[in-house]
Parts: structure tokens; C-alpha cells; sequence
């Protein structure tokens, strides 16, 4: 592993609550999506690393937040690698007819904090901040992109971060 440019990475969740069983055909759309759209991301300028189950390709076989509810948790070098991999390339079809597979949340489905680089969030550390987010609004310590905070800004939170030797 070469060492990280950046002090601080950027981590987020989103959560989805499917309409229908994953295995409905009505969610096959987006059970195509998921390969592509991955790949995409592994392969994303500033990518550092997703959530996936072992054996798998991805994350929708695990359900910490409901049996309805998938995850994505993932880490990236910067917001803009971020934001550029959401809303500039193949994922922004995906979250373009998101409609047809998900609920419409009423609170906060996506989360955003910054963790050491070179630190992998889990999902419980994950869930916590948006549950954090949730409670409390947006802060250095969880944030949305319309209500951004720097590495700089939440380096007070970074330490929290990092893990111990209990962990």
C-alpha cells in the first residue's frame, strides 16, 4: 500500500429502503446497475475503498439498518472525487430513477464525515453518524453535501476516529 496524499479521507453512507423484495423482478433494473456502477467506482479518481460482503461483490446482502434497508458505505480521497463519481458519471442514472426501487426517506439517508486516512469506517461507526446527523443536524462531525464541513473543520472529530486497541 503506498502512502496516502491526503491527512484526511472522506467517508459516506447512504441507506435505501427497497419497495420491493430484492430478489422482486421490479428491483432487477438496479441488481444490473450494481456491477457496472461499482466497477465505476473502484476505478473512480480518488476512490479508496467500499463496503462489500465476503464472497461478494457488493453490500446488499447485508442488512444492519432493517431488512428493507441496503447500505453503502464507502471512503474517497476528497469531496470532489466524491461528488464527481455521484452526480458526473454512470451513478447519476442510478440515482435518477432511484424512485422506482426506493422509498422517498423523510430524513436523512446520507451522511458524510472524515476519518484518518488510511482508517476503513464500519457500519456501526457509519450508522452513527447518521443517526448523529439525524439528532442533531448537520455538523463537522456529520455533514451532507449540501452542508459541507473541511477535513480542517472536523479535525477535532478525526481523532474520535481512529481506532483503539480494543477495537
Amino acid at each position: 500500500m503506498t502512502e496516502p496524499t491526503h491527512a484526511a479521507h472522506l467517508a459516506q453512507l447512504n441507506i435505501a429502503t427497497l419497495l420491493h423484495p430484492f430478489d422482486d423482478p421490479r428491483i432487477a433494473p438496479f441488481v444490473e446497475m450494481l456491477a457496472p456502477v461499482n466497477a465505476a467506482a473502484d476505478g473512480a479518481p480518488g476512490f479508496v475503498w467500499r463496503l462489500v460482503e465476503e464472497g461478494e461483490g457488493d453490500a446488499t446482502g447485508l442488512r444492519p439498518a432493517g431488512e428493507d434497508v441496503i447500505v453503502n458505505l464507502s471512503v474517497w480521497e476528497t469531496r470532489e472525487a466524491l461528488w464527481d463519481f455521484a452526480y458526473r458519471s454512470g451513478h447519476l442514472e442510478v440515482m435518477r430513477r432511484r424512485r422506482a426501487w426506493f422509498e422517498r426517506h423523510v430524513e436523512a439517508h446520507l451522511v458524510l464525515w472524515w476519518v484518518p486516512a488510511g482508517h476503513l469506517p464500519t457500519v456501526g461507526e457509519a450508522l452513527e453518524r447518521l443517526s448523529d446527523l439525524r439528532a442533531h443536524g448537520p455538523s463537522p462531525r456529520a455533514f451532507t453535501f449540501a452542508s459541507s464541513y473541511t477535513a480542517a473543520e472536523a479535525a477535532r472529530h478525526l481523532q474520535a476516529a481512529v481506532p483503539t486497541a480494543h477495537s
